[in-house]
């Protein structure tokens, strides 16, 4: 350690918390924490060494400090964010680059300097009067090849609480490691509070993402999606180291589905917002291993994942004890959750959207106190809760969790599911021909419509590649580049499929429930191990009525009959073509750097659906294949 930096901890940090960080041998974490003690000026400073004791630090302070309210059960508290904090920033989270690099034109970037020069005028002296805590992770599961060691700088208590409950403990891990770690950082100030705990100077909020230097700066924000920088903050950061070192970062949950004799697979999945991505991870008689995000490295010629967090921060609006079983029980169990932006009722309990009972008639929430119809600014009505609400939770005290959520050596995968809310276009479960098919065809044309939980219209369909558009931090044909290649260099890659539980008829009535996708699940595995056949179309390969009739009757109890099949895997072709156009124009305009063979892959599939239209006409049921 060199000696202003020695002068500086010493100065800011009491004997307890130095001996703490300097058990650590890394000079260059020794120097990033004194930089930013020195910028943000925080009253005082609490490093975390995991240790019972500090943990429990970190819930208290929550609690005292006024982001965290108790609640009447045992573990449980509820925490608001400011009224126009309650979502990602998209405007304000950019990328510092330096002047030579060039990201593309889908990337909100800023020149380097001026970013840093303009955030650090924000930090200085942000945290005068708070406390800052000092915190240590790793994403992925310790002492792993997949692992990433992360430092966290917050004056939040409740950002720092819910990091506890999402991540894995890394003090230790980093000083397994020494100078060797090659961490992320992340800098985070909620700024100055209003009277209601909530950052107030939302006009100077800003995330800027320095992937050269693996840093992520949050100012003048609470919301998590926004300061919690491990979760996708973090995941920019990985996406581009990712990049340099052959392996993938990806938008996926990571579960295991149970096959014939006590047989387990694994699969991926990306999916948009209210897609059903993480009830499909939480599906009953199954387990999971993650909801939200995924490491992909390539072992022995085959692949393998783990999750990269330890816990959810999940959607609230919608759950119930009807569609969500497994998340509603943990709910009402006395463990620890954290509750955002629900209402909060006099009780002490809280009511959420779509919960089950009766809407409350009053309560406070986002908006301060609240009753019914009571409306914003604009004469919009306020919902009970806010529709992105949620939960934190630490996925070891669910039910179905499955065994080897923190296997150093992460889980075989089988296959990657990639899914959108799609009312005209794709069958409910399609398997690409191959990988490359899979990537460009399934992968890189995933679109999704907005609902009315989107601002905007409702029904309009968004290109969101991967289901990771808003993440990527790299050109975007570069993106797609590295995940061809990962995939055509193992000896097995895993199968690619493609998901669909919002198809429609038209008179616009859903061809599915909920539930199917318990069936899908089932054919996937099925097929991920050459036991059942598949009907070949132009667009991938589909189950056979015979097949899905038995597993119904397997899984659900359910008959299934052949119009029911018919209308859910007939081929459209007339809206086929149209996505086909559309996603072709999106990349001939605005991915410059796009791969050929995805322009080939569009172009190939449009001739044969094409030729099946002479043949058979514009929608063609199993039956002519």
């Amino acid at each position: 350690m060199d000696e202003n930096t020695e002068k500086i901890l010493r100065k800011r940090l009491s004997d307890v918390d130095y001996q703490k960080l300097v058990k650590i041998d890394n000079p260059q974490l020794h120097q990033f924490i004194a930089k930013y003690l020195e910028i943000c000026n925080p009253e005082k400073v609490f490093i975390c060494n995991d240790s019972p004791e500090d943990q429990d630090y970190i819930r208290q302070a929550a609690v005292k400090n006024g982001e965290e309210i108790k609640l009447a059960m045992e573990g449980h508290t509820v925490h608001y964010d400011g009224y126009f904090d309650q979502a990602r920033d998209k405007k304000r989270t950019r990328f510092l680059v330096p002047k030579e690099v060039d990201l593309g034109p889908n990337i909100n970037a800023i020149d380097k300097d001026e970013g840093i020069n303009e955030i650090h005028h924000i930090a200085k002296d942000i945290m005068q009067g708070h406390e800052l805590y000092i915190r240590f992770f790793t994403l992925g599961p310790s002492n792993s090849t997949f692992s990433i060691p992360c430092v966290q700088l917050t004056d939040s208590s409740y950002v720092s609480h819910s990091e506890h409950l999402l991540y894995r403990p890394g003090y230790d891990e980093f000083i397994r490691q020494g100078k060797d770690a090659r961490f992320f950082k992340f800098v985070h100030s909620e700024g100055e509070l209003d009277e209601r705990n909530t950052s107030k100077n939302i006009d100077k909020r800003r995330i800027y993402i320095d992937t050269e230097d693996g840093i992520v700066y949050s100012m003048n924000t609470q919301y998590g999606g926004n300061t919690i920088g491990l979760k996708k903050l973090a995941m920019r950061l990985a996406i581009h180291r990712a990049s340099q070192e052959g392996w993938l970062t990806e938008h996926m949950f990571v579960m295991g589905v149970h096959g014939p004799n006590d047989r387990v697979s694994y699969f991926t999945g990306a999916f948009p917002s209210l897609c059903g991505k993480t009830s499909t991870s939480m599906i009953d008689g199954e387990t999971i291993v993650g909801d939200d995000i995924a490491y992909l490295r390539k072992k022995e010629g085959k692949a393998y994942a783990v999750n990269v967090e330890k816990g959810m921060f999940g959607i609230i609006m919608g759950v119930n004890s009807k569609d969500d079983p497994m998340i509603w029980k943990r709910l009402q169990e006395p463990k620890e959750i954290i509750f955002s932006n629900v209402l909060l009722k006099e009780d002490k309990t809280v009511h959420w959207i779509d919960k089950d009972g009766e809407i409350p008639e009053k309560g406070k929430n986002h908006s301060g106190d609240w009753f019914k119809g009571k409306k914003d600014d604009d004469g919009n009505e306020i919902t009970p809760s806010h529709r992105n609400a949620r939960f934190t939770i630490s996925l070891d005290t669910l039910d179905n969790i499955d065994p080897k959520i923190d296997v150093p050596e992460g889980c075989l995968v089988s296959g990657i599911i990639y899914g959108g809310r799609d009312s005209d276009t794709w069958a409910p479960v399609v398997q690409s021909f191959d990988w490359t098919h899979g990537i460009t065809n399934k992968a890189s044309s995933l679109e999704s419509e907005t609902t009315a939980a989107t601002l905007g219209q409702e029904g309009v369909r968004k290109f969101n590649l991967m289901s990771n558009i808003d993440f990527i931090s790299i050109p975007l044909g570069r993106y797609i580049q590295n995940n061809l290649d990962f995939g055509n260099s193992l000896e097995n890659p895993p199968l690619i499929f493609s998901v669909n539980y919002f198809i429609k008829d038209k008179n616009n009535n859903f061809l599915n429930e909920k539930v199917d996708k318990y069936v899908w699940l089932k054919w996937m595995e099925l097929r991920a191990h050459n036991e059942v056949d598949a009907i070949k179309t132009p667009i991938g390969y589909i189950p056979k009525y015979e097949d899905l009739r038995i597993l119904f009757k397997e899984v659900l109890n359910k008959d299934y009959t052949k119009e029911a099949y018919d209308g859910q895997f007939m081929i459209r072709i007339p809206e086929l073509l149209s996505k086909i156009e559309r996603i072709d124009n999106v990349y001939k305009t605005k991915v410059p750097d796009t791969p050929e063979i995805l322009f080939k892959n569009l172009a190939e599939e449009r001739e044969r659906l094409n030729k099946a239209k002479n043949e058979f006409g514009e929608y063609v049921t199993p039956d002519k294949w």
